[in-house]
């Protein structure tokens, strides 16, 4: 069965377009003009002929093999047979068409796929089934022994003593089992009508991998979504899947797959979405279900009334300023409609997900109950932590990185109280334990007792519970040092957290990053009455924010629609101030009074933490191959000439303190591989390039050198040693998925630790995780770097404000946090705090489609 969502144009319909039909020369004969025309239509659907690779031929593109001639048109055409190819052009939802590809390539294939839905369907038969034989098929009076079995042997109980026959099952059914079972068969039929159409849609995606990209699923795990994606590319050079433009970029790509979630990464980071709410007699939550996370997708995006009207358009009257009333309480409408929908059917959501979570954790509590006391991300983590234009996998890698240090940061904290309690309490809990089960080994009927596998599991999960109350003795304190390792792997964090990891408040905001298994749990199976509440009294009042938001950050591209303008990760428009290596004698020259205006209307169109920036350099060093904005260029190409510039001079001043060394400070904390990238840096010999760059950068500086001689070849060896030991070689990281690997697998090639040892990108090849050490240390400095200019801004205003008489205009501001090489974050509280107030400013602007 083939995809609804694709287009397909038989050779005949291509060759009758007026776009394509080519008219004979003079003195030019009908043969010729045949030839020339079947020489053509085979070059365009066998492209790869002059390799020698045959394509299967389908049956449904030979449909038009009888029609030889086009219309209004006397010329006799050869018709080449198809080879399953010319079928790929003008796919019209070519969002749903890359999503798909990229699941099929994470989910490892099609038979994965196709057994996955299947029982899926399957579980939720067993749960409805499964309920109903406990409510009315057992005997429980038999069961729990409070009656003798009515078989030959009373004093023993058998399977058939405690299952009642079906036909006397089904006779005790009453009218409400009937309701249930019949809304639940419902609800089943429709699960099954969505199995056959999602394998109906990824049997088309098969066939793609198969005849388009040539790629069998036997070897579907050796290949990387980046080269996947360069295929993707060059089909759609041969074959035109988009028809608006000729070749797509992986940027196109990525705003295919990802270009809701672009959206919520942005409405995330303007404080736009749901988050944070007060729960009367409780305090303040921060949470962010799964539930709350699809009525969202459901009301912006895929809903009926929602603002998009399909996968890549906004409606219409988005472009007009005029109606932003009638639009904003549109969609109040429709939060409050779903909010009233999610009221009447949260007890129904709710016993499901407790059955769900039950069943799934039951078997792994039951081996291991101190599961629950593990961490995990948690949904608003992965979203303020995320980057724009970051699939799964790449997100994923990247917070399992960061996962150990997190770990060992939250567990450094300990109440000293609760260690005393919890003591005690192992300590009574083992005593009870130890004296049941040594009764238990003298008599084995002591376990026949009744209750007594009840204590015993009781006792156990207290001291469970206790132990992990109970601090690590051998556990270094070091939170600031673990917090920069956490900041170079997640790369955001709040600014005022900067010299504050120590702190129980920082250590509170953290966790709900990163929550215990257990409180995650629990907000899942209870989000179905705090949902509707939410969306009514807390994402309901930000409707009008929500449509000013959609209408100013929304641009068309190209061959690609309608998408958030903050995706495009232009630093020109949406870049911050605070991370933008401006000249510094224009800093030294603007009036330091008017520095606050000129900051606020620029703050209104950037991001806070410098998420364009930092997603910029994550995207490139993941997609070297693509072919970035010449301000983008200039960017990156500035913050490595910057860098090199505060190597040269801390190598060849007195002064050797600045957001370099630093960051390699820093960076050389996180581990002994990360510690020798760093120490050859620092030691490296200064190379005539560096000097170069340095010099323009400084005209001042005479010709020096320092550092010991440390070769280019020694340097790259190093890093195949550091890098590559920790992701082990090619064979292992084959049988490990290379699905889930980022990038190109020979990582980039063009770095900032390339350029601070002074050697030439596109010089041989790199390990894996160059792009990951190169990303920690380009994050890093990116901080010091905009703690710097914040520092440097702030001093000019206070030196104003010192000079100006009469009385100051501006609050008083406490001193800034010293930048140390241990620092976790970047930012003093009071530029949060100004922060905050641009980003609640409502959002306007000029309309963009």
């Amino acid at each position: 069965m083939s995809s609804p969502h694709i287009n397909y144009r038989s050779l005949a319909e291509e060759a009758a377009s007026p776009f394509l039909e080519q008219h004979p020369s003079a003195g030019q004969g009908p043969a010729k003009t045949q030839d020339a025309k079947a020489n053509a239509a085979a070059a365009h659907l066998d492209p790869l002929g002059e390799h020698g690779m045959e394509q299967p031929l389908e049956e449904h593109d030979t449909e038009h093999e009888g029609e030889d001639t086009p219309r209004n048109s006397g010329v006799m055409i050869h018709m080449v047979p198809e080879t399953g190819r010319a079928r790929w052009n003008h796919i019209e939802d070519l969002d749903s068409f890359f999503s798909r590809m990229y699941q099929y390539q994470q989910k490892h294939g099609f038979r994965v796929i196709v057994l996955d839905e299947m029982l899926q369907v399957l579980e939720f038969g067993f749960v409805v089934w499964l309920l109903t034989f406990v409510m009315h098929c057992v005997r429980f009076d038999v069961l729990f022994g409070d009656a003798l079995p009515m078989g030959d042997n009373p004093t023993k109980t058998t399977l058939s003593d405690v299952i009642i026959p079906t036909g006397e099952c089904v006779a005790s059914f009453g009218w409400f089992t009937y309701l249930v079972v019949f809304i639940a068969a419902i609800y089943l039929g429709i699960r099954v009508l969505k199995m056959v159409y999602h394998i109906t849609q990824y049997a088309d995606i098969r066939r793609f991998y198969n005849s388009a990209l040539h790629i069998e699923d036997a070897d579907l795990d050796s290949f990387t979504w980046h080269e996947v994606q360069q295929r993707i590319r060059r089909v759609q050079a041969e074959q035109h899947m988009c028809i608006d433009k000729e070749s797509l970029t992986e940027l196109d790509i990525y705003h295919r797959v990802l270009r809701f979630k672009n959206y919520l990464v942005a409405l995330m980071n303007k404080q736009l979405l749901p988050v944070r709410f007060h729960i009367p007699l409780y305090g303040e939550v921060v949470s962010l279900s799964r539930g709350m996370l699809f009525n969202i997708d459901f009301i912006l995006f895929r809903g009926p009334g929602s603002p998009f009207q399909n996968n890549w358009q906004l409606r219409d009257e988005f472009a007009v300023r005029s109606n932003q009333t009638e639009l904003a309480q549109r969609l109040s409408k429709l939060i409050l409609g779903v909010a009233l929908l999610n009221l009447v059917l949260a007890p129904v959501i709710f016993v499901w997900q407790l059955i769900y979570f039950s069943f799934s954790y039951a078997n792994i509590l039951r081996k291991e109950p101190s599961a629950l006391g593990l961490r995990t991300w948690s949904n608003y983590g992965r979203l303020y932590l995320r980057h724009f234009n970051e699939l799964d996998h790449e997100l994923d890698a990247r917070l399992n990185r960061a996962y150990d240090y997190s770990d060992r940061y939250l567990s450094s904290f300990s109440s000293p109280l609760a260690a005393v309690i919890a003591r005690n309490l192992l300590f009574i809990s083992g005593g009870l334990l130890l004296l049941i089960l040594g009764l238990g080994i003298y008599e084995e009927h002591v376990f026949q007792v009744e209750h007594v596998l009840t204590i015993i599991a009781v006792l156990t999960a207290v001291g469970v519970v206790s132990r992990t109350l109970i601090p690590d003795e051998n556990l270094i304190w070091c939170p600031e040092q673990l917090m920069t390792a956490i900041l170079a792997h997640v790369h955001y964090l709040p600014s005022e957290w900067r010299q504050q990891a120590h702190t129980a408040r920082v250590r509170q905001e953290f966790s709900n990053f990163f929550q215990f298994k257990a409180g995650y749990l629990l907000s899942e199976i209870f989000s179905p009455f705090v949902t509707p509440f939410v969306l009514i009294f807390v994402f309901r009042p930000k409707a009008i924010e929500l449509v000013r938001f959609f209408r100013t950050f929304t641009v068309s591209v190209r061959g690609v629609g309608n998408v958030c303008s903050f995706a495009q990760m232009d630093v020109r428009k949406h870049g911050n101030p605070d991370w933008q290596l401006a000249s510094e004698l224009d800093e030294m020259t603007r009036p330091a009074a008017q520095q606050p205006q000129q900051q606020q209307e620029p703050q209104q169109q950037s991001l806070a933490g410098g998420k364009t920036e930092m997603s910029l350099l994550r995207f490139t060093l993941n997609n070297p191959e693509w072919q970035m904005p010449k301000e983008a260029k200039q960017f990156l190409r500035g913050v490595r000439e910057h860098a090199v510039g505060e190597l040269v001079q801390a190598k060849t001043s007195m002064v050797q303190e600045n957001p370099l060394t630093n960051s390699l400070i820093s960076f050389g904390t996180m581990g002994a591989d990360y510690c020798s990238i760093a120490n050859s840096v620092l030691t490296a010999q200064l190379t005539p390039q560096q000097l170069e760059i340095s010099q323009s950068l400084r005209p001042g500086l005479g010709p020096v050198s320092g550092g010991f001689p440390v070769a280019a070849s020694d340097f790259r060896q190093m890093l195949q040693q550091n890098l590559s030991a920790s992701v082990g070689p090619l064979d292992s990281m084959r049988r490990l998925r290379l699905s889930r690997a980022e990038g190109r697998l020979e990582g980039p090639s063009d770095t900032l630790l390339y350029g601070l040892c002074g050697l030439e990108p596109r010089v041989g090849r790199s390990p894996l995780n160059v792009g990951v050490a190169d990303m920690c240390l380009s994050a890093l400095y990116l901080h010091e770097l905009s703690q710097q200019k914040r520092q440097a801004r702030q001093s000019r205003i206070d030196e104003a404000e010192d000079e100006r008489p009469g009385p100051s205009h501006w609050p008083p501001r406490p001193p800034a946090a010293p930048s140390t090489a241990g620092g976790s974050g970047s930012g003093s509280r009071h530029t949060v705090i100004t922060s905050k107030a641009a980003e609640s400013t409502p959002l306007l602007g000029s309309i963009r489609s």
